[in-house]
């Protein structure tokens, strides 16, 4: 369990590109998931990481598609994934959603919380990945956005009132071990395992999410 009140986001400057190309394998055959080779961080002298693609104000520095038509060239095949990551072994991990699961996106201390509350009330989960920048992502079954506003209100929360982004159609979301913003990479704060193969539906999450985000968003307006 790598979540007690935060995720641990380590600084990985070592990752390789063999460990990109290993890890990009492992999904697609493991998982059965698309993968995505984006962009990704170049030292720049003086400044620190800079984005690959080369816009000084990128807004996703090393976790972007490089290309518009980054729908069609994602995809499953091991043979693909190999030739992909041969030709440019330093691209990012990206996870088309919408596919075979949505992802929800929640701040890390929300995300902590439900966490825990889901496994007091013996809930399915997934895989949960940690990124750098304090946010938890959960994997789902796919068609979580188009549920998830109206699930929210039937709850009592308006959907603008809570920091929480689903990620479906036409999204994606970072993998391990890919390095991002700060050189710190994206974690598992819980791995894919043969027992979490089965994703479940976001209406088994929600209302576990939504009330950590709540009382989160409480919390920041009460300090």
């Amino acid at each position: 369990m790598l979540y007690a009140g935060v995720v641990k986001v380590v600084d990985d400057t070592i990752t390789t590109g063999g460990q990109l190309l290993d890890a990009a394998v492992r999904y697609a055959e493991e998982r059965h998931w698309d993968v995505l080779p984006g962009a990704w961080l170049e030292d720049g002298p003086g400044t620190g990481a800079l984005c690959s693609c080369g816009e000084p104000r990128c807004g996703a520095p090393g976790a972007h598609p490089n290309r518009p038509d980054w729908a069609r060239q994602a995809g499953g095949s091991v043979m693909a994934v190999r030739r992909m990551w041969t030709r440019e072994p330093r691209a990012s991990i990206l996870l088309p959603t919408g596919r075979t699961f949505d992802a929800i996106d929640v701040p890390e201390v929300a995300g902590c919380l439900a966490l825990a509350r889901m496994e007091r009330m013996d809930l399915p989960l997934g895989p949960v990945l940690g990124t750098p920048a304090r946010r938890l992502i959960f994997l789902v079954l796919p068609g979580a956005s188009v549920k998830v506003p109206d699930l929210l209100r039937r709850l009592g929360w308006p959907p603008a009132s809570l920091d929480l982004t689903v990620h479906g159609e036409g999204g994606y979301v970072p993998a391990p071990p890919t390095r991002l913003a700060g050189g710190a990479s994206v974690q598992w704060a819980r791995r894919p395992t043969a027992l979490n193969r089965w994703l479940p539906d976001v209406e088994e999450l929600l209302s576990p999410l939504a009330y950590a985000c709540g009382r989160e968003a409480a919390g920041a307006r009460g300090r």
